[in-house]
Parts: structure tokens; C-alpha cells; sequence
């Protein structure tokens, strides 16, 4: 079964990450399958849902194939499939609804800045622990984060890589709506097919209204956090951190 299930059900794509033995770690295999399916060519797809399989909407990155990029000498993050995946985010024309349940760590999370619909389960914890692992805030979330939610709340969720509950999430507009785990991704296929219903001209003017402006200062920041990301990641602290991170994994049965 693929780590990346793509489901058509009528005019909305599902993207399902679907490793859950590693909770849903996004490998660069995964990666370049969740941006062609962003960047599907088909005109009748007008919306996509991206959720996670299992009890994990995802841990991350896969840090295993971050560390041999790390420990390669090479370590452009311009040139990571990550880094083309995010590009697709921000540049679909179709409208993201995300069903989160369970952690959604680093890019889980960030990712999350650029859905126009988000839906968790009581279960969703969202963490951004990139400086613990040595590392710097991607996916404009440096941006994004504190437009969204001020520069302190910000600051504990980037710095201190807080976690926050689902609860909190709505509070701070991270999420639109929780509902009950076995009703979430019916809920946001329901939300996807209500968007993909609309006039797609009208849908589309109204996103960019929504979106287009700031698209060129979301892509500039994502530039810079690139270049930060790309230098830490070819950092010994970085190094450090991912080692000491999978030593833990390994010493309690988690996976990374």
C-alpha cells in the first residue's frame, strides 16, 4: 500500500498520508507525491483534502533522510522535494481543507498556515519543534504564525516549541472547527464538496483576493527561511540534535 493515497471522489482529490507504522513521517518519496497531486493538471478537481491515515496526522519529517542530507554536504533546502511541496501549497489554485487528528509536528503543522479550512479532532496536538532540533521555522511560518496569532503566542510555539491542543488551536484560529474523530474526515470531504459546488471563477477570484496579495512576501519569506534552513541543517548542532532525537526514538519505540 502506497505512504501517499490519492482518492478521487468526485470533484475533490483526497491526499491521505498513509504510514502509519512511522506515524505519517513524510519521507522525500512522500513529499513528491503529495506536490503532484497539488499540482494535478485535471480541470474537474476543484478541491483538495489532505488528512492522515492511523492516529497521527503526521510526525514531520522523515529526520533519517534529513540526516543523510545533513551528513552529505549538499544540504540545499531549495533543492529538497520539502521545499517543492511547500511551493505547491502556496501556489494551487484549488481551495486545502485539512483533517488533522492526533500530533501534526513541524510541517504538519505549518503546513496548516496555508489551508483555507482546517478541521481537528479532540486528539490534534500541533508542535513546531525546530529549534530543539537545531534547526529554523519553515513554510513562512515565521510570517504566517504571528500575523495569525501576535508575535508572544509566536514566539512560545516557534522558540519553546509549545504544543498545542485542540482547543487552544481553535482559540487561536489555527483551526476552524473540532469535531468528533469519527466524524472528521467526512466532515472535511463535506466542506471540500461544498467548495468545489461554488462558481469556480467566482471561487477563485474570491481566494486570490483572499490569498494572492500576500502569495509574493509568503514565497520571499519561505526564500529566507530556505537559506537559514539549509546552513542549520548543515550545522553539528543540527547533526547533534537529530542524532540524540533518533536515539530517543529508538529507546522508547518512537519513530521519526
Amino acid at each position: 500500500m502506497a505512504d501517499i493515497e490519492i482518492a478521487r471522489d468526485g470533484a475533490v482529490l483526497v491526499v491521505t498520508i498513509n504510514r502509519p507504522q512511522k506515524k505519517n513521517a513524510l519521507t522525500f518519496a512522500m513529499y513528491r507525491a503529495i506536490e503532484e497531486a497539488l499540482r494535478t493538471t485535471d480541470p474537474d478537481i476543484r478541491a483538495v483534502v489532505i488528512t492522515g491515515a492511523g492516529e497521527t496526522f503526521t510526525a514531520g519529517n522523515d529526520l533519517q533522510d534529513f540526516l543523510g542530507v545533513a551528513t552529505s554536504g549538499k544540504a540545499s533546502f531549495d533543492e529538497l522535494p520539502q521545499a517543492r511541496f511547500l511551493d505547491a501549497l502556496v501556489q494551487t489554485t484549488r481551495p486545502l481543507v485539512a483533517a488533522v487528528h492526533g500530533p501534526a509536528i513541524g510541517v504538519g503543522a505549518t503546513m496548516l498556515l496555508h489551508c483555507d479550512l482546517v478541521y481537528a479532532s479532540e486528539t490534534a496536538r500541533l508542535e513546531m519543534p525546530f529549534v530543539s532540533l537545531g534547526l529554523v521555522p519553515e513554510a513562512a511560518s515565521s510570517l504566517l504564525l504571528p500575523e495569525r496569532v501576535g508575535h508572544a503566542v509566536a514566539a512560545e510555539l516557534l522558540l519553546l516549541g509549545a504544543s498545542v491542543d485542540a482547543r487552544r488551536a481553535k482559540e487561536l484560529r489555527l483551526v476552524n472547527e473540532i469535531v468528533p474523530s469519527q466524524e472528521l474526515v467526512a466532515v472535511a470531504r463535506a466542506k471540500a464538496h461544498a467548495l468545489a459546488a461554488k462558481p469556480p471563477e467566482a471561487l477563485h477570484a474570491a481566494r486570490e483576493l483572499i490569498r494572492g496579495q500576500g502569495r509574493a512576501a509568503v514565497l520571499e519569506r519561505m526564500r529566507v527561511e530556505g537559506a537559514y534552513f539549509s546552513e542549520r541543517l548543515a550545522s553539528a548542532e543540527a547533526r547533534a540534535a537529530f542524532g540524540a532525537f533518533l536515539g530517543r526514538g529508538r529507546a522508547t519505540g518512537v519513530n521519526a
